[in-house]
């Protein structure tokens, strides 16, 4: 069973795993229902996928699992909002509706394997399947994968892992597929880019208060810590001050008692980094280590893998201590660590070391 959402990734996907022998059908997925929804895109993306079906002469089943995906992905996308936090939605929905109730569901209709466009390889280690990046680490997207059970990974096919985005639009267009040049899906998983914080003030209500600099004085008025995350930059209104440098101004925490927005000046303001951070309970994809080990960690999709020391804590969380500060770590996403090309796992950042407090210290 192949997850067909109508791009041209997982139309090529069911378009290899096809040739190779396979018995293929394919399932649409329509997690999101909102009637008034302008930036839906469900409706053409399903008619481009019962296009690729026919196409390929291979059968479509079309699911909903949107009372799943509302509660196991977005009210804990809400949640995290809510408390101050910036969740990354589609590591749960990998987790709890792509590999989970979706996977269960093709199971059930008697498929050995559920498969999807996803770039990532999956090879059998001695310990089990492992996770590893894809051969295009433009596209790898091994990071949004990492929580996803190991005995589900096993039941998983990712025909993509191996090739190029460019390789992927060619085989497409070879064979006749209409979606070969159709753009890729951006934003939120089943729900689509939109305008962020107005999509977000539908659910969330609106909480002003201060925005200030590290020293207390008061700079303009936030909507809502819940509409900022660390590190960014548009949307904050301040404009120059007089006495005070022409330069761009930057979240650089939340202060939720006071419900105040620090910011600061400078894209490598100091404030801006961390040394290292903690993480809540921590997702292996290897065999679990008790020692600390040093491998490669990304705090955030398409960021460079980063040297890091893993300490493993007697709760099963983990602290990280990065070799280099990193810059806007924020708590609600997801630490996800390497080994070379192996996915090793990773959990949700929970806190952060300042690298000004180290130094203070020191």
């Amino acid at each position: 069973m192949v997850g067909l959402s109508g791009g041209v990734d997982s139309a090529v996907a069911a378009l290899l795993l096809r040739e190779a022998g396979w018995q293929v059908q394919g399932l649409f997925l329509s997690n999101w229902e909102d009637d008034d929804d302008a930036y839906c895109t469900a409706a053409q993306d399903f008619q481009d996928a019962r296009a690729v079906a026919a196409e390929l002469g291979i059968p479509l089943h079309r699911a909903s699992f949107a009372a799943e995906y509302r509660k196991r992905v977005f009210g804990y996308f809400l949640r995290e909002h809510r408390a101050g936090r910036t969740p990354n939605p589609d590591v749960l929905c990998n987790r709890e509706i792509k590999f989970g109730v979706a996977l269960a569901w093709a199971r059930r209709l008697g498929a050995s394997h559920f498969a999807t466009g996803h770039y990532a390889r999956l090879t059998t280690t001695p310990d089990g399947t492992a996770l590893c990046k894809a051969r295009d680490r433009g596209k790898d997207q091994s990071y949004f994968l990492h929580a996803v059970p190991r005995d589900r990974l096993a039941r998983t096919l990712m025909p993509l892992g191996e090739l190029e985005k460019s390789a992927v639009r060619e085989r497409a267009r070879g064979a006749g597929l209409a979606v070969f040049d159709k753009p890729d899906s951006t934003g939120i998983c089943f729900i689509g880019e939109r305008p962020f914080r107005e999509f977000l003030a539908r659910y969330l209500e609106r909480t002003p208060g201060p925005i200030e600099s590290p020293e207390g004085e008061r700079l303009g008025t936030h909507e809502g810590l819940a509409f900022y995350t660390l590190g960014q930059r548009s949307g904050l209104h301040i404009g120059g001050r007089p006495g005070r440098a022409q330069q761009p101004w930057y979240v650089a925490a939340k202060d939720t008692a006071r419900n105040a927005l620090i910011v600061v000046q400078g894209h490598d303001h100091a404030l801006l980094s961390s040394s290292a951070l903690a993480t809540g309970p921590w997702h292996w994809l290897s065999t679990a280590r008790a020692a600390a080990s040093r491998c490669t960690v990304k705090v955030r999709y398409r960021q460079n893998d980063q040297p890091a020391l893993l300490e493993p804590r007697a709760d099963g969380t983990m602290r990280i201590v990065f070799e280099q500060p990193q810059r806007a770590v924020t708590p609600g996403q997801y630490a996800v660590a390497y080994e070379g090309e192996r996915c090793l796992g990773g959990a949700v950042i929970e806190s952060v070391t300042p690298l000004v407090r180290e130094r203070a210290a020191a």
